[in-house]
């Protein structure tokens, strides 16, 4: 059976200790998809939302809430981000969707696949709140890691 490192001898959840281990080069890439209407999809395209230019600020917004992941989930270690890009591609088929990729990178004890999952979720709610003048009937979907390297439990490719 596996060592539960989040529970304390009492079973309490507590922060796993990472002061032994050695930093390692560590990436995550996590994607997601934003489904929209196709009037959405066409004001993102020609710039027209008014709120500004969505890619840009959810870019923008992903990146921010890589570096402030540990403030949101309970048990995440601050860690240093030396690398973080969030990028998105706009599809109309199968049906109109916003598809965002984020990866982050650093030198670490702890793994970023957490903090890779916490910026494609912001830049894509970011992208809905500056679209939801237009049409509030987009989903938010598919939201999952994707790759990670580095650290003891090694690669993991979906």
């Amino acid at each position: 059976m596996p060592e539960w490192t989040h529970f304390d001898e009492n079973g309490n959840a507590r922060m796993v200790d990472v002061t032994e281990k050695n930093p390692t080069i560590r990436t995550a890439t996590a994607v997601g998809s934003l489904l929209v209407s196709e009037e959405v999809l066409s004001a993102i395209k020609g710039h027209e939302i008014k709120k500004g230019d969505v890619l840009t600020v959810a870019q923008v917004a992903g990146i921010m809430a890589v570096k402030q992941t540990f403030h949101l989930i309970p048990m995440c270690h601050p860690l240093l981000t030396q690398n973080c890009t969030v990028n998105f591609a706009l599809e109309e088929k199968p049906s109109p969707r916003v598809i965002a990729r984020c990866t982050v990178k650093l030198e670490g004890k702890t793994g970023v696949e957490m903090e890779a999952l916490t910026g494609i979720s912001v830049a894509l709610l970011t992208v809905y709140d500056m679209c939801k003048a237009l049409d509030k009937r987009m989903i938010m979907t598919d939201v999952h890691l994707e790759e990670k390297t580095g650290g003891k439990s090694g690669e993991f490719h979906f």
